[in-house]
């Protein structure tokens, strides 16, 4: 099944990452977990930030970044496999900077992904988040995740989800 790599959504634009969009990419994470109280950590959790093409291209994913108006990068997005678990996708890196909340862009982009995902022939998504970001814990219950009883791996979160697809 071949899916569009890019889509548009009240005048942003979702589009697959590319090099030049590195910095701006982990400065909306960096931001995003500043936001909400948690830390920002390249060298551990957020080392993939820094190394899109191995962590998601190469590894069999996909990586987005969401464009404003002036073409500055306000968002990420990427799914790669998960490690161990054959058929399962992982979500990872869905950041919106607050001036793009609010615009039904998470519902939308997590529904991109999965499409992603499951374009790629992976049967079900996973994720890792912490309760504390509790839009985005609320945006994936309400697109039918439930929590999981797999071990966590990224130290800064407290709660693990899945969705079959």
């Amino acid at each position: 099944m071949s899916v569009p790599d890019h889509f548009e959504h009240d005048g942003l634009r979702v589009r697959p990452w590319e090099p030049a969009d590195r910095a701006a990419g982990a400065d909306v994470i960096a931001a995003t977990l500043c936001e909400y109280g948690l830390s920002y950590e390249p060298d551990d959790s957020d080392h993939d930030a820094h190394a899109i093409e191995r962590h998601y291209l190469k590894a069999g994913g996909g990586f987005w970044v969401v464009e404003d108006e002036n073409g500055r990068v306000v968002g990420t997005a990427g799914y790669r496999p998960w490690a161990g678990l054959p058929g399962t996708a992982e979500i990872r890196k869905m950041y919106l900077l607050p001036c793009i909340r609010g615009r039904g862009l998470g519902r939308r982009l997590l529904a991109f992904l999965e499409d992603q995902a499951r374009a790629a022939g992976h049967e079900r998504v996973m994720l890792e988040t912490a309760s504390v970001l509790r839009e985005a814990v609320a945006l994936y219950e309400q697109a039918g995740y439930r929590d999981a009883s797999d071990t966590i791996e990224t130290r800064r979160c407290d709660r693990i989800l899945v969705k079959a697809l």
